[in-house]
């Protein structure tokens, strides 16, 4: 479904990514882990084309998208929810669900979809009214990922997605992310400074470096590998 070829990208004078080759089969979970600045951020951005690729290729379903703007990606079928969530703060739980599905028009299918997104976050639905700033840490994020639920991805780009929340929430975000992609087939490419609780949902993973990939391989065979367990398991 996806595959980056030697992408580069970066800020000013900066090469935040240098040479990253990734890809991502129709239907996986698959997790991009590594420390501070390593460059996890700013490979979901030039997916998204907020960050676009200064060079090398990305394919997305064969066609190539690296010169696309990001609005044209979304209507291809790839969401992304940043990191720090940014929510519309003044807009209600329901609006900023509105919004998410901004660039559609089947309003039969917004309303199931609003419906669906309800049933996967019980407190959003008890909450629909509520200015989205109001809400807790683990609610907004729990509103961010359903915004981009609404636009119906293919690809759903998840960015630090546990940062900042309480275990208990984390591990309902977790679930939820498991769920999202087993009832909806949706692929997903998450970005995680947990790395354990990314490779044990997670089908594979890649682990980046100074800008580039630098391993790679099936969750169960980077969990055993004594190099991620030091470094980013703290075993």
């Amino acid at each position: 479904m996806l595959r980056l070829e030697n992408v580069q990208a970066g800020y000013g004078n900066i090469l935040a990514i240098k040479d990253v080759n990734l890809e991502i089969n129709k239907g996986e979970i698959i997790t991009l882990i590594g420390a501070n600045g390593a460059g996890k951020t700013t490979t979901l951005m030039s997916i998204s084309g907020v960050v676009p690729a200064r060079s090398g290729k990305i394919f997305f379903n064969n066609q190539e998208i690296q010169q696309k703007e990001p609005d044209v990606i979304v209507r291809m079928g790839i969401c992304q929810v940043p990191e720090g969530r940014h929510i519309f703060p003044e807009l209600t739980v329901r609006e900023n669900l509105d919004m998410g599905a901004f660039l559609r028009s089947d309003k039969k299918e917004i309303k199931r979809d609003i419906e669906y997104v309800f049933s996967l976050f019980p407190i959003l639905a008890e909450r629909r009214g509520q200015d989205g700033g109001t809400l807790s840490g683990g609610e907004q994020q729990m509103l961010a990922m359903s915004r981009a639920l609404m636009a119906r991805p293919q690809l759903l780009l998840l960015d630090e997605p546990s940062m900042g929340l309480a275990p208990l929430v984390i591990k309902q975000i977790f679930e939820i992310i498991k769920q999202i992609n087993k009832e909806n087939n949706t692929t997903i490419f998450l970005v995680e400074q947990n790395a354990n609780q990314a490779l044990h949902i997670a089908d594979r993973g890649y682990v980046i470096e100074n800008g580039k990939i630098a391993l790679s391989g099936t969750s169960e065979d980077l969990l055993k590998n004594s190099d991620i367990q030091k470094a980013y398991l703290g075993i």
